[in-house]
């Protein structure tokens, strides 16, 4: 993976929700990218002399990027990248323990 693309991974992680796990067992560094299809919430300040919203924040601060954002791709030197529903550790711990089966058999 490209230096470049480590860095813009680790920028803004609370606006992307990007973040990095190291697994203690194997050393694998996993890297999660939450992804959202969806519109984002509409939220701000209202002024209270219009009563109208103003500063809509809700497209910033989302906690995750939409895919054509991703980051997560072969280009960028990423290998087995892989889309799911839910908590990211449950799949995190599958593929750990599957690496660690391959690692004892040798």
């Amino acid at each position: 993976m490209r230096r470049e693309v480590l860095q813009r991974f680790l920028t803004n992680t609370d606006e992307t929700g990007r973040f990095i796990v190291k697994s203690s067992v194997t050393g694998i560094t996993y890297f999660v990218e939450p992804l959202y299809k969806g519109k984002t919430a509409s939220w701000g300040d209202i002024n209270p002399a219009t009563k109208q919203l103003e500063g809509n924040y809700g497209s910033k601060n989302t906690g995750a990027v939409k895919e054509r954002e991703s980051l997560l791709t072969e280009e960028n030197g990423f290998m087995n990248v892989g889309y799911f529903k839910g908590s990211p550790f449950g799949e995190i711990d599958r593929r750990d323990k599957e690496h660690e089966e391959r690692m004892n058999l040798n």
